[in-house]
């Protein structure tokens, strides 16, 4: 046994963990699991508990390249590949990720499993809309493969669906094309939280669109936000990415992260940036993955770990509904000095999929009761807005604003039933969003 957590490092579980080299070793432990079910998990980036549980699958390990195709672009890879890996590969051959989130360490089974999004959602979509197909092994054992035309219903509810129908052995991705390693980025520096909004509008056409946004401050500064917009640079060398620089060696102590801190960190961010529009060639490593060049900088956070708290709501509502959730956690004196804000587009056939057209923040809390308390003063203005929250973010989600926002549930238990997932396949996150039951036992 040993003690696991997701990157946020809460909760924590008990779990005994199965290192899986090869499909006969997911097959195995399908055989031996008696009556507990099994989690499958990556390299263990995903938030919250959606990969924790008391079998857990480590698929790690499970990590070869099968195909590439230089001419076309067509990967097929092991589940447990990360995108580091894939990107070492096929860069110097002059592609790249079609949709890449946030860090590039985690693996290929668990972006099609978290259908994770990137900076440029509103006009590519995300990473499942680039999946051809999947190979998958059921609870039965037997290994299928599924794509929009084979086994389509197995197909929608694989993407997005947690790992919750079965074990993504291989996935079959386009790749996109590019010149360059290096991003063409502008800057656009706004005032205020309006001034954000109206530089993503401004500025749809821009393939890449991210916000960060100073949660500290107040008054007529509240939401001061850097609009960083990115197009891949059309000369420049080509090149895998390099490691991780600096390490957090230890916890940070608990009272590191406080508002005095954060505020002092985000003047000196903000004010960084000296025009209302600057323009700069960067590699894709620091425009992408900041934050990869900080190993274990989850550990900032304290032992007791951290809440990331991500939610979209529709543009119709949206300006309103961004606007009180910022000024919620602005009085409240509880934010991070990690706050994103990006646009979606039209989401995809995934049956759990998050990503709505709308507007997308993400922030990050230490686990405290006050943090949990904010969290449920939050959900009740996400839901009001007809928003939801990211199933890959969530450590603490109620059944009931699960039930609210995600209006397909019934057809991916559906699924998971015709395809004998239920009772085989679970999680800690399932279980506690009554996905472990069926219809009837849930009300």
């Amino acid at each position: 046994m040993t003690t696991a957590t997701g990157w946020g490092r809460y909760p924590r579980v008990e779990a005994t963990r199965l290192p899986i080299r090869s499909a006969a070793d997911v097959a195995a432990a399908l055989a031996a699991r008696g009556d507990e079910s099994l989690t499958a998990r990556g390299l263990g980036r995903s938030y919250g508990d959606s990969s924790l549980g008391e079998l857990m699958l480590d698929l790690a390990g499970l990590d070869h390249l099968v195909a590439f195709d230089a001419a076309t672009g067509l990967l097929t890879c092991e589940a447990g590949t990360s995108l580091s890996a894939v990107l070492a590969v096929v860069l110097p051959r002059g592609w790249f990720l079609p949709v890449t989130p946030g860090t590039r360490f985690v693996t290929v089974g668990g972006a099609v499993a978290s259908d994770v999004h990137g900076k440029n959602h509103h006009c590519d979509g995300s990473f499942t809309d680039h999946v051809v197909s999947l190979r998958l092994m059921l609870a039965s054992g037997e290994v299928v493969e599924t794509s929009r035309t084979e086994l389509p219903d197995l197909f929608a509810a694989t993407c997005g669906g947690m790992g919750l129908t079965g074990v993504i052995l291989e996935a079959t991705v386009r790749l996109r094309p590019v010149q360059s390693r290096n991003i063409d980025e502008t800057v656009l520096k706004t005032a205020d939280l309006a001034g954000a909004l109206d530089a993503f509008e401004q500025h749809a056409d821009a393939t890449y669109s991210v916000g960060w946004i100073d949660l500290v401050a107040t008054g007529r500064r509240l939401g001061r936000s850097l609009v960083m917009l990115g197009e891949h640079a059309t000369d420049g060398d080509l090149g895998p990415a390099t490691g991780p620089g600096l390490a957090v060696p230890v916890d940070a102590p608990a009272p590191l992260l406080n508002r005095f801190t954060v505020k002092a960190f985000n003047t000196a961010y903000y004010g960084r940036v000296r025009g209302e529009v600057t323009r700069h060639r960067i590699g894709y490593e620091p425009f992408f993955y900041p934050l990869d060049r900080i190993a274990d900088w989850n550990r900032l956070y304290g032992r007791q770990g951290f809440l990331q708290y991500q939610f979209v709501v529709p543009f119709e509502a949206g300006r309103e509904a961004v606007s009180e959730v910022v000024r919620r956690i602005s009085a409240s004196g509880l934010a991070s000095p990690l706050a994103v804000l990006k646009v979606f587009g039209e989401g995809n056939a995934s049956m759990l999929g998050f990503p709505r057209p709308g507007y997308t923040l993400a922030v990050d809390f230490k686990a405290t009761q006050t943090a949990f308390e904010l969290c449920e003063q939050l959900d009740r203005l996400v839901l009001a807005a007809g928003g939801r929250l990211y199933l890959t973010k969530d450590a603490r989600m109620s059944p009931s604003t699960f039930e609210a926002s995600y209006p397909r549930i019934e057809e991916f238990q559906a699924v998971r039933r015709t395809y004998g997932a239920l009772g085989v396949f679970s999680s800690a996150q399932a279980r506690r969003l009554g996905l472990d039951q069926n219809t009837k036992d849930r009300r």
